[in-house]
Order: C-alpha cells, then structure tokens, then sequence
C-alpha cells in the first residue's frame, strides 16, 4: 500500500492535470462550420471547400498554446520529482502531459502539412503494421470488406428505417440509458454544433438535431456512447486518487473506440452497414493519404453506395484540420485499430486465465500499452474498481466462452469442410 502523504501528493498532481487540460478541444479546434457545406452544395459538389490555415486561426481555442505547454511540461517535472520516475502513477500521468502537449502542437499546425505529420504520431497512418510482415490497417479494411459487401447485398439484412427525428431519438435513448445505467446520471440532448450524428461529453449525449435516426442506431448509441464513453468518464470521475483517467489522451482514444465496437459486437447492436462505415473510413483516410483531394474522396463516398449528406461527412471527418488538397487527419483509425488491439488483450486474459482483470479496462480512459500499470495500480489501492461495469463485464462468462470458442475455431482450417457445405445452400 502507498502511504497517506504520496496518495495526496497524487491527486493533487492529477488533479492539475485534469485542470490544465481542461480547455483542450481537439474537435472543436478542427471542426468546419455549416456555411463550408452550404458553400460546396451550392457548387454543386464540384469545388475543393475553401478552407485555409486563415480559417482555423480565426478560431477561438481558449487557451494561449505556449503558456499552456509550458505549464504541461512544469507538472511534469514535479510528478516526477514528487512521485519518482519509476512510479506506476508517475508513469501514467508523464504520458498524458506529453500527449497533451503534442496535442497542442497539432492544433497550433491545423491547415499545415505538419498537421499530418503530428496527426500520424498520435492516432497512426493507414500504412501501419501491428507486426512485420502482416498486413496494414488499409489492408485489414479491405479483407473486412470483402464478406461485408455479401451481407450487405442480401436482401435478408436489410436496414432499419431511419424514420424517428432528433427530438424523439432524445426521448427513446434517455429511457435505454436510464434503464440500463441507473447509476449513472447521463442527459441526452440535441445539438446543431456537432459533425457526427452523435457525441458523448462527461455526463451527457448530444444528437444532432438535423438527422433521422432507426432504433437500431439509438441501440449502438447506448452501448457505444453510453456504455462505454459516458461510463468510462464517470468511473474515472470517482477515482479517489487519479482523477486524470476521467480524460482521453489520443492513446486513450484509441481504446476507448475500440471497446466501443467491440461492445456493439459483441452485444448484437452493430450491423453490417455499421462495420461498412468504419471501413470506409479507413478507405477515405488511405486516399486522402496517397494524395487524393477532398472532392476525389468525396466521390468515391458516393462510388460506394453513400448519400451525398453522408459523403460529405464522412470526407469531412477525413480533412479537417487540414486543407481540401492537404493531408488527413487520422484520427478515424481509431476503430478498428483499436478493436484490434482490445480484441487481442482480451483473448490473452482469457488465455492467461486473467480475466478477472478485464474490467479494469473500465476504470476510465486508459491506453491498451498503460494496461499493465493500472493492474498494478489497482493492486496497490491507488485505483478503485470501476463503479458501472456494462453488463457483459459484469458476468464474464459469455464473453470468456465467445473468445474461447473463437480462439478454438481460429486455429483449425476448416476450408474443406466449407467447400462441403456450399452444395447444401442452394
């Protein structure tokens, strides 16, 4: 066990450090405007939006990047000076101030080619391997593709109607989420300022008031924004000594996202439209990365099969940040590499027979490689059990047989058997 003194110096350490990052909004720092979408349907979808390093400057971010920096790289100092460098604590908290402070960097670089750059450094390239020798995020993507674009073909899995409005989705998912996390003090509301059709905050969910939902989506928002990036916040709130797990690095992004899709997987909420959309922003990503400009993106959106509101999105999602002919932002990766990588860890707990820790992955909002120092953490008492835990962590016996049956089946080919089967299925 820490003594008194050192838990104490740790919260008031991590307690700055929720402070100073406080004023940090990636999204809304990168975000476009209405009037950029209005102005490229005005022009018929034929023009690049005119977006310039001028746009973004106009921006108010509500901080100064300097002093903000600087004052990162103080605390800094002293959690290792008062904690010791080699200090599980020490460690997680010196992480988050170099990320925050590269943050900053990626913000003060938007409509810059040093945005990618920087941008590739926190959230990674679609080039990236997990290992030699296998294959990338961007061919990943496109294996996934392959037997999605069976599914979606078919006519036995068609989609639900989008036909329930912003204000009545407010309605259904605040009685999900109110059903399903009655420990948790959430709010659901609408918002005309957000790009995505969804976004969670601490406490809260914001819809966007201009979109249709299907119950289907509103059931993937409760797990995907409820379950996991409201419950997550909340449970790194109550931390009794690092509060600072209440906030996301990129690092952390990338987990949180991956546990968000692998809940609605492993929960039956996602589709193979769903899945679609998160490859295809892999897909846009790569092109935008190979050199392709906005409106080549955002046509091959349209190739693919998409709307033109939601070609523009999606491509939207790609470029800001940056400019209509520049390079993306990446932060799109997130999904599936994180699926990946949260997917793999829980298969070695299983594995390992350490599936007891799984649910320290809920604590607040960690990175996959800071796993191992919030199990020691949590051994010491200087981190608490999650408060809500959703109910697949709650009882691990599903999803401890879903991945060993999984692994089981994973390593058998069972190529001549399937070749057997398709006389069978006229």
């Amino acid at each position: 066990m820490f003594d008194a003194q050192l838990m104490a110096n740790t919260r008031e350490l991590s307690d700055r450090l929720v402070q100073l990052q406080s004023p940090i909004r990636i999204l809304d720092a990168v975000n476009w405007d209405r009037s950029i979408k209005e102005e490229f349907f005005r022009h018929k979808a034929q023009q690049n939006p005119s977006v310039s390093r001028g746009y973004y400057q106009q921006k108010n971010l509500g901080f100064e990047p300097e002093s903000l920096r600087q004052s990162l790289a103080e605390l800094q100092r002293d959690i290792v000076r008062q904690l010791g460098r080699l200090s599980p604590a020490s460690q997680l908290m010196t992480r988050a101030c170099r990320e925050y402070r590269d943050v900053i960097r990626l913000i003060e670089a938007r409509g810059t080619p040093e945005f990618h750059e920087l941008s590739v450094e926190l959230f990674g390239h679609p080039d990236d391997v997990f290992h030699a020798n296998e294959p990338s995020l961007s061919e990943l993507a496109s294996m996934l593709q392959s037997p999605l674009d069976s599914l979606l073909a078919s006519d036995a899995l068609p989609e639900e109607k989008k036909s329930i409005s912003a204000s009545e989705a407010v309605t259904r998912l605040q009685a999900q989420l109110d059903q399903s996390m009655p420990e948790v003090d959430v709010q659901v509301m609408l918002s005309d300022g957000i790009v995505s059709d969804a976004a969670a905050g601490s406490d809260r969910i914001k819809l966007n008031q201009d979109v249709l939902f299907s119950q289907r989506e509103l059931d993937i928002l409760e797990v995907h924004e409820g379950w996991i990036h409201v419950g997550t916040t909340q449970n790194g709130l109550k931390q009794p000594y690092l509060t600072c797990l209440s906030k996301g690095t990129p690092s952390a992004t990338i987990t949180q996202e991956g546990l968000a899709v692998l809940t609605e997987v492993i929960t039956l909420r996602s589709t193979p439209r769903r899945l679609a959309k998160l490859v295809q922003r892999i897909h846009a990503v790569a092109l935008a990365a190979e050199g392709a400009e906005f409106v080549e993106v955002y046509r091959n959106c349209l190739d693919q099969g998409m709307k033109p509101d939601e070609s523009y999105t999606l491509t939207q999602r790609v470029f800001r940040g940056s400019t209509a002919d520049g390079k993306p932002f990446t932060k799109d990766l997130a999904y599936i590499r994180g699926f990946v990588l949260v997917y793999n860890l829980i298969r070695v707990a299983v594995q390992l027979g350490k599936i007891d820790r799984l649910p320290l992955l809920l604590t607040g909002k960690i990175a996959i490689d800071d796993f191992r120092l919030i199990c020691e953490l949590s051994d010491s008492g200087m981190i608490a059990q999650p408060s809500f835990v959703p109910p697949h962590f709650k009882d691990l016996r599903g999803l401890a047989t879903w991945l060993s049956v999984g692994r089981f089946l994973g390593d058998f080919s069972f190529t001549q058997l399937e070749n057997d089967y398709r006389p069978l299925i006229p």
